[in-house]
């Protein structure tokens, strides 16, 4: 009986332990264990949960298995600012990227020096009437350096950690080869988010002016065309079995995901500008009609 009673307290004690210890290991920690292969396997979890796992669960398995290098935004994509950048310029800056923060390098992008924070900046320049000299290298906040290679989970509890949302991708030799935000990563387990800028959900498309669109990529490709009157599968070598979407009749016709900016032609005259894009897909198109009028 006493030893029993001896190994019940020890294994209060340790419960107990466990259970002061979770909360400094942080919610991200303690999902990654229960998602820790040493724990269970793909195929006990698929037994026990049927055979499809919900969408959450890949999303974090996504952490698990995806590196920095697979979801990193390319050094030609990056928007940033150079420390001898004026007031005007930073904020011309920040209206034309419509983000809310801009990594800031000295001299070229391989020598970054911080984030400029869209807040920061207006609540000590935007808010006052003061003519305070402008002093973009004292606002800074400090930025992440990351290999290519760091599993994205890590990275998103070191985000977590150190409180920043953004991190440079550096190379082998010490250079920027891209950045992630923390948005990034969130989207890997909940899918693409759209915030206040972006078009609002229920139309995934919308008309600028005459014969142009601004959609998403996602937009039914069935949908836009009942709306131009036109079949973009038809003057082209495409299948419109093969296709739902207009962000995969644009991969179609490039044959390979396309760079922001880059402006896809349609054999029938419709032109498609990429405004934002990642590696792994296009996110929003400018869709120029035959006889549209260019900005």
């Amino acid at each position: 009986m006493g030893d029993n009673s001896d190994g019940s307290s020890i294994a209060a004690q340790s419960a107990l332990d466990d259970q002061n210890e979770q909360p400094n290991r942080g919610f991200m920690g303690r999902l990654f264990d229960a998602l820790s292969p040493s724990d269970t396997s793909e195929d006990e979890s698929h037994e026990k949960q049927g055979p499809l796992m919900p969408s959450p669960m890949q999303g974090m398995l996504n952490l698990r298995r995806m590196r920095v290098e697979d979801v990193s935004i390319p050094k030609n994509d990056i928007v940033a600012a150079p420390v001898t950048a004026t007031k005007e310029e930073l904020i011309k800056l920040f209206l034309q990227a419509g983000l809310t923060r801009i990594p800031v390098y000295d001299g070229t992008l391989d020598t970054p020096i911080g984030i400029a924070n869209l807040k920061d900046f207006a609540l000590k320049y935007g808010f006052s009437d003061e003519h305070k000299e402008f002093d973009l290298r004292a606002m800074l906040r400090p930025l992440l350096y990351v290999p290519p290679s760091m599993p994205l989970g890590i990275l998103l509890q070191k985000m977590q950690s150190d409180r920043i949302h953004m991190a440079l991708v550096i190379d082998e030799y010490g250079g920027t080869d891209g950045l992630i935000t923390i948005e990034d990563l969130i989207e890997q387990v909940v899918g693409e988010i759209e915030d206040e800028h972006d078009i609002d959900e229920a139309k995934s498309f919308t008309r600028e002016s005459e014969g142009v669109y601004n959609a998403l990529a996602r937009t039914a490709l069935e949908d836009f065309e009942a709306e131009v009157g036109m079949d973009l599968t038809a003057h082209s070598e495409i299948d419109e079995e093969e296709v739902d979407t207009l962000g995969g009749l644009v991969f179609m016709l490039s044959g390979a995901i396309p760079a922001r900016g880059e402006i896809i032609k349609h054999p029938d005259g419709t032109e498609f500008e990429v405004l934002e894009a990642d590696p792994r897909r296009i996110k929003r198109l400018r869709v120029r009609m035959p006889g549209s009028k260019i900005d």
